[in-house]
């Protein structure tokens, strides 16, 4: 384990904008970063929210600035509604009408926190932004590799907390200016840090459900703007038995929201293991087979941080050279190749084959505990 202060440069009174969401991580965050001699204003990010939800940001709003009063640090508040709302639920809801399973948090990183904010905060005279997310930075000793990034984005030290899947999409550049005060933390010390610093959110229950909105349920979420239309679920051999609430909805591996009315003496679960958007059929399988699998897959809008020359070459099929990925978040870590990078796209090769990869999906590349980049399933 490594401080998160161990590779960054000595605060200086440098100016951090950190994001305050009236939750308990954030609001350590910014007590880590004012002891350690940070100039820090905390920055409470107001998104967009529809109508059916109740209104959560008001209460978020509130304890966010009773933190920063606790902290004695400045209180602004960042309006950007329309930034979310166009890149994040117009992107989340057109996927999914698509017949693609978009990650609503990864957008959310990529287009608002780390992009809107981030620009924001620079053209306003900050150093730096921090979040409380759990992921950790480095910056490697020079001198440099060929092709090796000048800072790295790696795991969080808490295994069932960590959040670098959802940040794959973030730049070299845009790592130079991020800090994650807590990411070498186990949620537990954070907790008990809270209470050191007797903060008011101390005791708060973490948050859950789609990034900003809250615990939302996604096909009521998603209802509101792409009609439901019940339709036929298939087995692996084209017979219909049973019914689901719309094709749009499901994704590979899913096996739940799907009703079966004709059971066989196997009472193993069924699995999403295709859709047909226009039929709107959703088939499921109790065994999927060799065929449904998938081992390799095709990235589009990658991101990477580092060129394959620095790790000798990306697709050398050399068991050495092999990462890992995750599909999902807190998904299965599975061995795998990048065989090819060609513009924004790339082949990966796993070496266990997966049936549950959809289209829209984030695959996340690690070496080790680095996350190198990722891409969304073409």
């Amino acid at each position: 384990m490594f401080s998160w202060m161990s590779k960054k440069p000595r605060t200086n009174g440098k100016k951090v904008f950190i994001g305050v969401s009236g939750g308990v991580d954030s609001s350590v965050s910014a007590a880590l970063l004012r002891d350690e001699g940070y100039d820090v204003t905390g920055v409470f990010i107001r998104t967009w929210q529809p109508e059916f939800v109740g209104c959560t940001w008001k209460d978020e709003r509130r304890d966010a600035m009773r933190v920063c009063a606790h902290l004695g640090i400045p209180f602004v508040e960042l309006n950007l509604e329309r930034e979310y709302k166009e890149g994040v639920a117009d992107y989340m809801i057109a996927e999914y009408r698509a017949g693609r399973t978009p990650n609503p948090d990864v957008m959310c990183n990529r287009e608002v926190k780390f992009g809107a904010f981030l620009k924001w905060a620079l053209a306003h005279g900050a150093d730096y932004i921090a979040t409380g997310h759990y992921a950790q930075t480095d910056a490697p000793q020079p001198p440099l590799k060929e092709g090796e990034p000048e800072h790295r984005l790696l795991r969080g030290n808490d295994e069932a907390k960590d959040q670098s899947y959802f940040l794959w999409t973030l730049t070299n550049e845009q790592l130079g200016h991020i800090l994650f005060p807590i990411g070498h933390l186990p949620k537990s010390e954070v907790r008990k840090l809270a209470q050191k610093y007797d903060l008011p959110t101390a005791a708060k229950k973490d948050s859950q459900g789609i990034c900003f909105i809250g615990p939302v349920d996604m096909k009521k979420f998603l209802s509101h703007y792409i009609d439901i239309t019940p339709g036929k679920v298939l087995d692996d051999k084209g017979k219909e038995i049973g019914t689901h609430d719309g094709a749009l909805f499901y994704t590979l591996g899913e096996r739940h929201g799907f009703v079966i009315t004709k059971k066989g003496t196997n009472d193993s679960p069924y699995y999403v293991v295709g859709k047909n958007v226009s039929a709107n059929t959703i088939t499921v399988s109790q065994n999927p087979v060799a065929s449904q699998k998938q081992a390799e897959v095709v990235l589009t809008d990658c991101v990477w941080r580092g060129s394959p020359s620095f790790r000798g070459g990306w697709g050398v099929s050399d068991t050495d050279n092999k990462l890992s990925a995750q599909i999902r978040y807190h998904g299965e870590v599975m061995a795998c190749l990048i065989k090819g990078v060609e513009n924004n796209e790339a082949v990966i090769d796993f070496d266990k084959p997966d049936f549950s990869l959809t289209p829209g999906q984030s695959v996340v590349i690690y070496d080790g505990e680095v996350c190198i980049g990722g891409g969304i399933v073409k």
